[in-house]
């Protein structure tokens, strides 16, 4: 292992690099521009390449190139990296911070380098202020990542690498660091066998991390309606059919309530269809704000929804409704009265043809009282 020539692993860490920036840069091109930090994430790759291609010239080129450009490069590169995570999950980047950290330290880089070289000192400061960029990363992703496969991915290669950076700061401190990055030595292919992998998973996780974000986006696409944001027709009336099903094994059966906007055609008809629409989305927002958990909010059709309500009983489904209306009548411009039709599950022989027949038919009746009530059936 000691016989494996540093030159040979950098440049192999700068081909994987080159690798996900085609990958990302594509990535980038042709996935939504919803899904933000794919930029930052095909920058990094692209300066660990550059940074890689510096460190391969040690003793080849001039220390301001081979030392001081192909640290920042790759200090650069780790921090764009961690730019685009907090992008991609919605957070606001923190350059300025950061930008501070990368000065100071090219600062005391161009010291140890010149006016008191010290290879093991400058290796101790790089060392020091990745492990705390890196260590930063992972809190975020441990923060705010979640729990999927692509998250725990780069959680474990940040952990990994951090672990890795810690013993190299060992190694500094007790003095077996060596005195060249280029001198072979067990530790320094440790380290830079551990810089090749991390520059290779770190980008490959931004890529699984993209793919499952645009996966869920179109999952949401085919089951949502892309105006209101709730459920559509088909994904509803299927949670229905697994609510009821769920109801014949246990016996606590679910409530449907069909709700109708109130002269809706009136409204599309004297103030557009863009206000229309504008009360829609209002009126399916405050809905959801009056329901529980559980509950599933769907479009049914033009201005008709429909919930349901899993295991709820008559008078739990009544407090619903009257939350509804409640929500409805705030005194803001988009406010819109609604007709809401209610049912229950009758049993085991129930069926999702009969509830809705019984809740269309309350809701029809709730019309010729007068609407903006809920009629039960």
């Amino acid at each position: 292992m000691t016989n494996l020539d540093p030159r040979s692993m950098i440049a192999t860490a700068g081909l994987m690099s080159a690798f996900m920036v085609i990958v990302l840069l594509f990535m980038r091109r042709n996935y939504p521009p919803s899904i933000r930090g794919i930029g930052a994430w095909a920058v990094a790759p692209m300066l660990w390449l550059v940074s890689s291609s510096f460190f391969s010239t040690r003793h080849v080129m001039h220390e301001w190139l081979s030392v001081l450009l192909a640290n920042l490069l790759l200090l650069l590169g780790s921090t764009t990296y961690y730019m685009g995570t907090r992008s991609f999950f919605g957070h606001p980047t923190t350059w300025r911070p950061w930008s501070r950290v990368i000065a100071g330290t090219m600062l005391m880089l161009v010291v140890f380098t010149y006016w008191l070289p010290h290879y093991a000192l400058r290796l101790g400061l790089f060392t020091a202020v990745m492990s705390a960029l890196y260590a930063a990363q992972l809190r975020f992703m441990l923060r705010h990542g979640g729990r999927s496969f692509p998250a725990r991915l780069v959680q474990a290669v940040l952990a990994l690498h951090l672990a890795v950076l810690a013993t190299r700061l060992v190694t500094v401190i007790t003095g077996q660091a060596g005195t060249d990055l280029m001198a072979p030595s067990l530790f320094q292919t440790f380290y830079i066998g551990a810089y090749t992998l991390t520059v290779l998973m770190l980008p490959i996780g931004a890529v699984l991390l993209a793919t499952d974000r645009v996966r869920t986006e179109l999952e949401h696409l085919a089951t949502h309606d892309s105006l209101t944001q709730a459920l559509n027709r088909r994904a509803l009336l299927q949670r229905c059919e697994e609510e009821l099903e769920r109801a014949r094994r246990y016996g606590d059966g679910p409530a449907i309530m069909m709700l109708d906007l109130d002269n809706f055609k009136a409204v599309n008809d004297t103030r557009g269809h863009q206000h229309g629409d504008a009360v829609l989305a209002y009126f399916a927002d405050r809905v959801r704000q009056a329901l529980r958990r559980p509950d599933h909010l769907g479009r049914y059709g033009g201005e008709e929804f429909m919930v349901l309500l899993p295991r709820t009983d008559a008078e739990a489904a009544r407090r619903v409704a009257q939350r509804i209306h409640a929500a409805l009548s705030t005194g803001h411009p988009l406010d819109c009265q609604v007709s809401i039709g209610l049912t229950g599950w009758k049993g085991p022989d129930d069926t999702l043809d009969a509830m809705l027949s019984r809740a269309d038919a309350a809701l029809y009746r709730a019309k010729e009282l007068g609407r903006n009530q809920t009629v039960e059936a």
